[in-house]
């Protein structure tokens, strides 16, 4: 006859397996909560380097506000009067024949024209920007042909009669927007991301979904993965200001900082602008689950 103890012994292992199946259950789900926090920001940035740089319409439509940008404009003709001028000898009017080249071109720069200019030196350029960033193609310098710029600008000069506009050289006219071999290891993530695509969206859904459903309270489970996504894009954002500051410190001296900074905020200005989106309708949900959760609470207690 078996005493109370043995009878009460088998009815413990059902219990000790469901208490360490919980057990698993609790740390896989939060394992999985922790990978899509990390996955949040991720996505964005693989969208970005697939969706936005790898898109050569996309890209031009990034570069294309820079056109009326007035630091891009005083680069473009400094560069473009330089070059003019190493091949014209006026004499002692040679600053006044430069500052006659530069205002005309400064001028040029805010037509139709020249925006239409920006934009085919810039679809030309892309290739170029795609290469620098995957592979590091030659130095990593991505430079902008200006030649089809300084095309226009000489016909317009030549039809205003100005002296010497016939021997205004077309050809090797370039501004650098882009030196890459600064940034190896940046270039290497970069690649990564862009073959990552859109997969890792996908995989942050999947793994925040089946985190939650293995959570003993999902609703817990979604509001702490909701405040963990918007944490890790908090961190994208600052991550952005930090690498804006380095890549202006690594500039060379004959690079305009004003130049760099405004072709710096045009290609991050969708992962910034996709990462504050994120991060608000994160925190907005979390909110609202919060309230929800709230509300079933004390609705059995009023009851």
């Amino acid at each position: 006859m078996s005493s109370p103890a043995n009878a009460a012994r088998p009815a413990r292992a059902p219990s000790r397996a469901r208490r360490a199946g919980r057990g698993f259950s609790a740390v896989a789900s939060g394992v999985l909560l922790v990978v899509t926090a990390l996955l949040v920001p991720l996505a964005i940035l693989s969208g970005w380097a697939r969706l936005d740089i790898g898109d050569a319409d996309e890209y031009v439509g990034t570069m294309e506000p820079l056109a009326s940008n007035e630091h891009i404009q005083a680069d473009i003709a400094a560069a473009v009067t330089d070059r003019v001028m190493r091949e014209l000898d006026t004499g002692p009017l040679q600053d006044t024949v430069a500052e006659f080249v530069e205002s005309a071109i400064r001028s040029f720069t805010t037509t139709e024209t020249f925006r239409t200019g920006w934009n085919a030196a810039n679809r030309e350029a892309h290739g170029a920007v795609q290469r620098a960033l995957r592979e590091g193609d030659g130095n990593g310098a991505v430079t902008l042909n200006l030649a089809p710029i300084t095309q226009q600008v000489k016909d317009q000069l030549e039809a205003d009669g100005v002296p010497f506009a016939d021997r205004v050289p077309v050809e090797d006219v370039e501004v650098t927007i882009l030196e890459a071999h600064r940034f190896p290891a940046a270039r290497q993530s970069f690649r990564l991301l862009q073959e990552a695509g859109l997969w890792l969206a996908g995989a942050a859904v999947v793994t925040a979904a089946i985190g939650i459903l293995l959570a003993r309270r999902t609703v817990r489970a979604a509001v702490l993965t909701c405040l963990g996504g918007a944490l890790t894009c908090g961190a994208l954002l600052i991550g952005i200001v930090i690498g804006r500051r380095a890549t202006l410190d690594e500039l060379p001296p004959d690079v305009s900082e004003a130049s760099a900074a405004a072709v710096f905020d045009a290609l991050a200005s969708a992962p910034r602008t996709l990462a504050w989106a994120v991060l608000g309708g994160l925190l907005v949900l979390a909110l609202v689950l919060a309230v929800l959760a709230g509300l079933r609470r004390t609705r059995p207690a009023r009851r």
